[in-house]
C-alpha cells in the first residue's frame, strides 16, 4: 500500500511539474504576443529576454551540475561557442538564424564531447578549474583569430535582416520580437531536456553518480558514457540562446560571449532553486534575475562580493536550495514537486 501511495504520488508530481512547465511557457508567450500590439510591455519583453539568457545556461548546468554534481564554473563556454557558430554561419554566409541555431547547438554537442573527452576525467575541484580554463582558453582563442573578428568580433550588416518579417514588422524592426520567441522555444528545448533526464533511467544513473561514482560503476551504471552524455546535452540550451543573443545584437564579442560571470550566476541560480530539480530552476533564475535587477546594478563594483556571500549563504543556510528545502519540511511537497 504504501509503495502504491508513493507511485501515486509521484504521478501527481509529474502532472503538477507538467502544469507549471506549461503555464510558463504560455506566460512567455503571451506576454512576446502582447508585446506586438502593446508597446507598453516592451520594458518587460526585454527583461523577459534578460532572464531567459540566464535561464537557458541554467538549465542546461542543471543536468551536469544538479543530477550529476559536477560543477562546471565555465558552463558560459557554450553560449559563446553558440553565438560565434551562429554569427560566422550568418557573417560569411548569409544563413538565416534558423539554421544557424541548429548549427550552434550541433557545433555545441560536439564540442562538449570532445572536451568531456579531457575534463571528466577529473571529479570534484579539479573539473571546476578545468572548466573555467576552457572557458577562458576559448575566449582567448577568439580574441586572437582574424576570422572570429579578433577582439573587436564580428558585426552583422544591418542590410542582412531585410528577410525578416514578423506582424507586420521587418527588418530590424522585427528582430527583437523574432528573438523574444527563438528564446522562448530554446527555454521549452531546455526545459524538454529537463524532465527527460528527470523521469529517465539516464537520469538515475545521473543521480547514482552524483551520490557516489564509484559505487554507481560497482552497480554497473557506465559512468563514463552517462557523464559524457549530460555534458553534451547541457551543451543545447546555452548554444541556442548563445545563437539568437548573436543575432540579436548584431555583434559577437570575445568578453561578452566567453564570459565567466554567467556561469557564477548561472551556479548560484541552480544552487539557490534547488540543483537537480525542473522546478528549481524556474524558482531559481527569476530569484536571481529579479535580485540582480532590483539590487546588483546599484552595486556593480561589488558584483563578486555579493557573489561569493550568496554561495557561501546558500552553502549554509540552504545547501539542497528552496525546492528541496521545501521537500525536506513537507510530506506531500516532497513528491509534489520534481
Amino acid at each position: 500500500m504504501e509503495a502504491a501511495r508513493i507511485v501515486s504520488e509521484l504521478r501527481k508530481g509529474r502532472y503538477i511539474t507538467n502544469i507549471i512547465v506549461a503555464a510558463v511557457i504560455v506566460l512567455l508567450l503571451g506576454l512576446g504576443i502582447g508585446s506586438i500590439y502593446s508597446e507598453s510591455l516592451a520594458y518587460y519583453r526585454e527583461t523577459l529576454t534578460t532572464f531567459m539568457v540566464l535561464l537557458s545556461v541554467v538549465l542546461g548546468l542543471n543536468i551536469i551540475l544538479g543530477y550529476t554534481g559536477y560543477v562546471s564554473f565555465g558552463h558560459a563556454v557554450f553560449f559563446g561557442i553558440g553565438g560565434y557558430t551562429a554569427m560566422v554561419l550568418m557573417y560569411y554566409y548569409g544563413v538565416n538564424i534558423y539554421l544557424a541555431m541548429i548549427a550552434a547547438a550541433l557545433v555545441a554537442m560536439a564540442t562538449a564531447y570532445l572536451v568531456g573527452l579531457i575534463v571528466l576525467r577529473l571529479r570534484g575541484a579539479y573539473f571546476a578549474i578545468a572548466t573555467i580554463a576552457v572557458l577562458e582558453a576559448s575566449r582567448v582563442i577568439a580574441e586572437n583569430i582574424n576570422y572570429l573578428g579578433g577582439s573587436e568580433g564580428l558585426q552583422l550588416p544591418a542590410t542582412y535582416y531585410r528577410g525578416y518579417h514578423i506582424a507586420g514588422y521587418s527588418g530590424l524592426m522585427a528582430v527583437h520580437y523574432i528573438a523574444y520567441f527563438l528564446l522562448v522555444a530554446t527555454i521549452t528545448v531546455g526545459l524538454l531536456l529537463n524532465l527527460y533526464v528527470s523521469r529517465s533511467k539516464f537520469g538515475a544513473g545521473l543521480r547514482a553518480i552524483r551520490e557516489d561514482e564509484d559505487a554507481a560503476e560497482a552497480i554497473g551504471v557506465d559512468t563514463w558514457k552517462y557523464k559524457t552524455l549530460a555534458y553534451v546535452l547541457s551543451a543545447i540550451p546555452p548554444a541556442l540562446a548563445g545563437a539568437v543573443i548573436a543575432w540579436k545584437r548584431m555583434i559577437v564579442l570575445p568578453g561578452e560571449f566567453f564570459n565567466l560571470e554567467l556561469s557564477i550566476k548561472a551556479i548560484i541560480s541552480v544552487m539557490l532553486g534547488g540543483s537537480g530539480t525542473v522546478t528549481g530552476t524556474l524558482v531559481g533564475a527569476a530569484t536571481y534575475h529579479a535580485v540582480e535587477t532590483s539590487f546588483l546594478t546599484s552595486f556593480p563594483s561589488f558584483h563578486l562580493i555579493i557573489f561569493g556571500a550568496a554561495i557561501a549563504a546558500i552553502a549554509e543556510f540552504l545547501p539542497m536550495g528552496v525546492i528541496g528545502w521545501l521537500r525536506l519540511r513537507s510530506a506531500k511537497l516532497r513528491f509534489l514537486l520534481e
